[in-house]
């Protein structure tokens, strides 16, 4: 691949991958006061910004997140009595909760009381403070710092506490997922006549088949585009649920509904903030309908890459552990103040920037989520920035009528869950998922650099692990950072526990040695049959003869007398082992694979280099070269060439002296329709 498109490719990427330290609206300052007789006070200062506050410890139940403050030493203490607050308490009735909160404006100090065990050595007191800060038109993530502080035991009692504030460090992450095949390409010849037969067959006329009879594929990517538009609104909806999103939801309608003496204007301005929330996410995806200069080939060849397989599996998991609650991904706080700041504009210009605070703000939880959905879009797609475009474009929609549907009928709000626990619980859960999906990744970088280690069996043993986990974690026994201590397990929660405990059942009966292929739901995710403890990967898939390479297919074509089967597929591509785990399974499509045809399945994305008297360079046309280097690259311009496609899998049937038997078919379609393509294609050859 060309080195300079993939560095262009990846500076996009990680110009939208933010590693950086946040400095919150609040910033807090931890000091430990000695009072003698072996007895300390642990102090934590909290000063918020202007306009910002800090919810109680207090909370009544469903209104707000409230603080937690802990201490713990390795060395050992004993706290005394509870956490006490100092500070200007407000305690108000929120309209956009529907109940009392409490909360601290400007400052307020959190004070914990202890016994050390060994008050005669030096030790270490560390504390850690779980809490969310909002202002009158949005919240925070929440968000867990932790502290530590060294205890001196000749340190004199300390009076006050007026050490300089101590910077905290967060990392955060934003995370785009990386397109692959996209759309159809005319090519040129190649520079290199020397191997030009091996690219361009005149005879290959697919345009002008033999034949008309078979199916006549309509173009399927409408139906693919209204399919990513609803995951994309399902993703929207479940992001609603989160800590991050759900807490905002009142307080951002009751801005509009309660906050204009105009209710008809405060409605209008309601449904224009979700339109251009809408809009923003749409706008996400404009980068990958710019990037010109690249070949029909570059999205595939950038998401088969060993190297960035790993890497978005080690993102997927970095998302998981966020998700768990061991630490946070936001943007960086400056962005959030300066669209904060805009809004001041008033209009439609200040209602565009508190729709850009929104997403911005929410990133924590929205950010794995689309990460998430992008990543399984690019995965098995063949026009992926539509797909992105469609995909976002469900993601906002899902928002802009939530907030315009409760702006129109505001009573609705009080129909609505009240913020609690269960929000962790939905980012928790969705955690393991995250850990699931990583595996895919995973295994696509295993597939494609050959090493075949990541076995069919043992992916279902990991899901299984993961699954365990989970239910043990929906039925309460065990628990992550931001659960209660003893939570509440709801019917909801039980419910999923037990649809848990079907789905374990469904893996473990997955593992069970057989001739058929069995986890129809997981079809595309996991590896092939045929990398498995019970087969070699030399053997075909349902142990059919195959071909690797077209030109020995066409060979053992010419010695048999029967058509050629050509097989565009991948070792990435879902779909292809979709079609081959059910559809090329079925009693009455094995025995005319096994008999009727030769099959040449060519892998576009086999990374293994060609010798170097077979690369070659390729001209694309407007001075732009593609250097043919390993065998996916060959197969894969071999297929653009011949067939204009470059979308997996497709298959073609061609006669001995390569001629185009019948219409190719291209995606995973049902089991009748390829049994018309192979019918007709096969008996036509036998009658001529």
């Amino acid at each position: 691949m060309n080195l300079k498109k993939i560095l262009l490719f990846l500076s996009f990427i990680f110009s939208v991958l933010v590693v950086a330290q946040v400095q919150n609206p609040v910033k807090f300052q931890f000091d430990v006061k000695d009072l003698g007789k072996g007895e300390y006070e642990a102090v934590l200062t909290a000063k918020m910004e202007d306009k910002w506050h800090i919810y109680s410890q207090d909370l009544p139940e469903d209104s707000g997140f409230p603080t937690e403050f802990k201490l713990s030493s390795k060395q050992g203490i004993t706290t005394i009595g509870k956490v006490l607050e100092v500070g200007k308490k407000h305690d108000e009735y929120s309209e956009a909760f529907g109940a009392q909160i409490v909360y601290y404006a400007n400052q307020v100090l959190f004070k914990q009381k202890f016994k050390a065990k060994n008050p005669d050595k030096d030790f270490k007191v560390a504390a850690e403070i779980t809490y969310q800060v909002c202002n009158d038109r949005l919240c925070l993530a929440p968000t867990t710092l932790e502290f530590e502080k060294e205890v001196k035991s000749t340190t004199p009692k300390v009076e006050d506490a007026t050490k300089p504030e101590e910077a905290l460090a967060t990392t955060d992450t934003a995370s785009v997922a990386i397109p692959e095949a996209n759309g159809e390409i005319t090519v040129v010849s190649p520079v290199s006549t020397n191997h030009e037969e091996q690219l361009k067959i005149n005879s290959l006329d697919f345009r002008n088949p033999l034949t008309n009879c078979g199916v006549v594929q309509e173009h399927a990517g409408g139906d693919n585009n209204w399919l990513i538009l609803a995951l994309g609104f399902l993703g929207g909806l479940i992001a609603l649920l989160t800590p991050c999103v759900f807490p905002m939801i009142p307080l951002t309608v009751s801005f509009f509904t309660k906050g204009s003496k105009d209710k008809a204007k405060g409605k209008r301005d309601a449904f224009i903030y979700g339109f251009f929330i809408l809009l923003i996410f749409v706008l996400l995806s404009i980068p990958f309908h710019i990037i010109d200069g690249i070949s029909g080939n570059i999205f595939n060849q950038i998401s088969t890459n060993i190297w960035l397989n790993i890497f978005f599996f080690i993102i997927f998991i970095f998302f998981a552990f966020s998700f768990f609650g061991y630490y946070e991904i936001t943007l960086p706080n400056w962005v959030a103040n300066k669209s904060s700041k805009a809004e001041e504009a008033g209009g439609l210009i200040g209602i565009f920037f508190m729709a850009l605070t929104l997403v911005i703000v929410s990133f924590s939880c929205t950010g794995p989520i689309l990460g998430s959905l992008l990543g399984g879009v690019v995965t098995g797609s063949s026009n992926v920035p539509t797909l992105l475009t469609f995909a976002l474009a469900g993601f906002g929609l899902s928002w802009a009528l939530v907030f315009g549907l409760l702006a129109l009928f505001p009573q609705a709000l009080q129909s609505l869950p009240k913020s609690g626990g269960w929000m962790n619980t939905v980012k928790v859960v969705l955690g393991f998922i995250e850990v699931a999906l990583a595996l895919k990744f995973l295994s696509k970088a295993d597939l494609v650099s050959k090493t075949f280690l990541l076995k069919r069996e043992l992916f279902i043993v990991l899901w299984i692990i993961i699954t365990i986990g989970l239910v043990l974690y929906l039925f309460g026994k065990i628990r992550f950072p931001h659960d209660d201590k003893e939570p509440k397990i709801s019917l909801g929660r039980k419910l999923l526990g037990v649809l848990g405990l079907g789905f374990l059942g469904y893996l473990i009966y997955g593992l069970i040695p057989s001739d058929k292929p069995k986890l129809q739901l997981l079809s595309g995710i996991l590896p092939p049959m045929n990398v498995s403890y019970f087969h070699n990967e030399e053997d075909g898939v349902l142990g059919l003869k195959l071909h690797h390479n077209y030109f020995d297919a066409l060979e053992e074509a010419k010695k048999q007398g029967k058509p050629v089967l050509i097989d565009f597929t991948g070792y990435g591509c879902e779909n292809c082992r979709k079609m081959e785990e059910f559809v090329w399974s079925q009693e009455d499509i094995l025995p005319l694979l096994q008999n009727d045809v030769v099959i040449a399945s060519v892998y576009v994305d086999d990374k293994e280099e060609l010798p170097e008297a077979e690369q070659m360079k390729i001209d694309m046309g407007g001075g732009q070269m593609k250097k043919i280097k390993t065998i996916g690259d060959k197969w894969s311009m071999f297929q653009q060439v011949n067939f204009n496609n470059n979308s997996q899998p497709h298959y073609v049937l061609v006669t001995p002296d390569q001629k185009v038997i019948n219409t190719p078919v291209s995606g995973y379609m049902p089991k009748d329709d390829f049994k018309k393509f192979l019918e007709c294609g096969i008996n036509y050859y036998k009658k001529n």
